[in-house]
């Protein structure tokens, strides 16, 4: 195999490093559509070639090559991948494989225990509002979803501020933004240098409902004004944030330090944009990596024929 057939398994590396830069310059929908994309595309090329790697050093066990009818002696010739690099592209398909299998059950009882509870809330109302006087709101997905509101963030908001509120977690519920944190999560469970992209993921789609919110009211001053207030009440409060785990909040879940000032500060700041530049370099990453895939099977596949005719 070519050296190029690697790119895939450090291609990551480059994305989560311009993971960060690309949630704060792209507007939040595109940011959340492109980063949730990469993840996906790269983690499933990865994989890929991890598997290549693992086929390619299945076939030299005598019993297998003789299963297949393979010749041991092109086999030792051609030696597409180093044994080394077998073994390790074994080790890590399977640790990969059992990551993401156990974060794909674990996010899909979450949705089903957020799906019940939320079902389970009283009223017919979308909206309900729970007697607890720590600040916090979240949106619960759902059939139907659910907005929980607490009357401690009542409290500390006013008309306009409720208003602002809703409008956030309304977007969370009308755009799913719980199936994009779920897959960029599973995309990094699959390759953990992945894992800055599903923390800008977590950061975008709050972004996104804050835009939402920004142009429901018409005053992006006073979005950016409802998410402080928001954190300084949910500060005061000392509110566990006992938060389903699939459910959004107003302040993200978990709020990160410095997230919530950096929402403010974009907010504060004119509309973003989409610089063509930073889109045709992700898009450029993300066409190499699937192409250096391609070359990987078609580089085993050819080997494999070659195998099977001597």
């Amino acid at each position: 195999m070519h050296l190029a057939v690697y790119l895939p398994l450090l291609l990551p590396v480059l994305a989560g490093l311009a993971a960060g830069p690309l949630a704060r310059r792209l507007e939040p929908r595109l940011a959340t559509w492109l980063l949730t994309a990469a993840g996906l595309i790269l983690a499933a090329s990865s994989t890929v070639v991890l598997g290549l790697l693992a086929l390619s050093g299945l076939v030299r066990i005598p019993l297998v090559a003789a299963l297949k009818d393979y010749s041991p002696d092109v086999i030792a010739r051609e030696d597409p991948a180093a044994w080394p690099a077998s073994l390790a592209g074994a080790i890590l398909l399977t640790l990969a494989a059992v990551a993401t299998v156990r974060l794909a059950a674990r996010r899909a009882g979450a949705l089903w225990s957020a799906a019940l509870d939320a079902a389970c809330l009283p009223g017919p109302d979308p909206v309900v509002i729970i007697d607890d006087h720590g600040a916090d709101a979240y949106a619960m997905p759902g059939l139907p979803g659910r907005i929980v509101i607490s009357h401690g963030m009542l409290d500390a908001l006013d008309p306009a501020g409720h208003e602002i509120l809703l409008a956030h977690e309304r977007a969370h519920l009308d755009h799913h933004h719980y199936a994009f944190l779920s897959l960029a999560q599973l995309s990094a469970a699959a390759n953990p240098l992945l894992h800055p992209l599903a923390t800008a993921v977590a950061y975008t789609v709050e972004r996104w409902a804050d835009e939402h919110a920004a142009r429901h009211t018409g005053n992006r001053r006073a979005v950016a004004e409802t998410v402080a207030k928001a954190a300084v009440a949910t500060k005061r409060t000392r509110n566990r944030r006992r938060i389903p785990t699939a459910a959004l909040g107003l302040l993200g879940r978990p709020a990160k330090p410095g997230t919530v000032p950096r929402r403010v500060a974009a907010l504060l700041a004119p509309p973003p944009h989409n610089p063509p530049l930073l889109l045709l370099a992700a898009g450029t990453l993300l066409a190499a990596s699937g192409l250096c895939a391609l070359e990987a099977a078609h580089d085993l596949h050819q080997f494999l024929e070659l195998a099977h005719t001597h």
